[in-house]
């Protein structure tokens, strides 16, 4: 892709792009360019298919299939994929959260104390579950509400090392 083409592409997705400046999109679109990323056989159009798209997401953040299969947070965390996350499912993701102390106390009573906690802080029509309206409201809030189950994003490590490698100076661009 030619310099003209290249700036006229970042201009007008900086328009859109809340997250990144003209450089960091410009950066964006050679990583994608020298992606290799070719028609094909199946695709008449130029682009990702699905397997190059998890391939990349595999390699470069050593995201699992599980973090991938077409999810977000929330349906990371919606086990049973009913549309909500219940108490059950809460108990489930944070029963390895605390440490077992050997007590007198039902080792369990925490992480019951624990889902509590949390549907107070996000269960805005109080219904008793998380439906993906508390869920996106809460994460609004409190950003770091996002994984509050769990780990369900690209580690820093990994965020770091994209970061580096599409954000480098280059005479190309």
């Amino acid at each position: 892709m030619n310099r003209k083409k290249l700036q006229k592409l970042a201009d007008s997705l900086c328009k859109t792009a809340k997250h990144f400046n003209k450089f960091e999109v410009e950066c964006l679109i050679k990583l994608f360019n020298n992606l290799g990323v070719e028609p094909s056989e199946r695709h008449a159009v130029v682009g990702l298919d699905r397997n190059s798209f998890r391939n990349i997401l595999h390699v470069t953040f050593g995201m699992t299939d599980d973090m991938i299969m077409d999810r977000d947070c929330f349906d990371v965390y919606d086990l049973n994929s009913d549309g909500y996350i219940s108490r059950e499912e809460m108990f489930h993701m944070l029963k390895n959260s605390l440490l077992k102390q050997p007590s007198e106390e039902d080792p369990d009573e925490g992480i019951k104390d624990l889902v509590e906690i949390t549907l107070k802080k996000m269960d805005y029509d109080h219904d008793g579950k998380l439906s993906y309206a508390d869920f996106e409201k809460a994460v609004r809030d409190e950003n770091l509400l996002l994984e509050a189950f769990g780990p369900c994003l690209p580690d820093m490590k990994c965020g770091m090392a994209f970061e580096a490698q599409a954000f480098q100076e280059s005479s190309d661009l």
